[in-house]
């Protein structure tokens, strides 16, 4: 089983230059470590998924525009994630609110071509 992923994990796309932070929607999910679990139904960017900085996927229209405009040279342009299918494939054996909880193996895709993946699963370690 995978680890169990929360608001404040933090994620990395294959085409963008920098990482970023998952924000998982609160309303009525348990909370890990502090934080609201995360489902993976958590995959709406800019709500969810933040940007990676810049992007380098030359699928990417203003990427392609501005390497066009560069005679071929790539020229990373502002990473705005696209993201049009939920978080797959989630825990198979943990549902909040009847929907998967998102694990550390779980991945989305990125419209412009870009894998989203966790690299840190966001819960911290908490003495009692």
């Amino acid at each position: 089983m995978g680890q169990l992923i929360c608001s404040g994990a933090t994620l990395m796309c294959t085409f963008g230059m920098a990482p970023s932070t998952l924000v998982a929607i609160p309303e009525g999910t348990p909370v890990l470590t502090g934080t609201p679990a995360a489902t993976i139904n958590d995959s709406v960017p800019l709500a969810n998924i933040p940007p990676f900085g810049m992007c380098i996927s030359v699928a990417n229209p203003s990427v392609a525009a501005a390497t066009a405009a560069a005679l071929g040279v790539l020229v990373p342009m502002p990473c705005i994630p696209v993201v049009t299918a939920p978080w797959a494939p989630g825990s198979p054996f943990v549902l909040i609110n009847e929907i998967p909880a998102l694990d550390n193996t779980s991945q989305c895709v990125c419209a412009w071509g870009g894998i989203i993946t966790v690299t840190s699963p966001g819960q911290v370690e908490v003495s009692v």
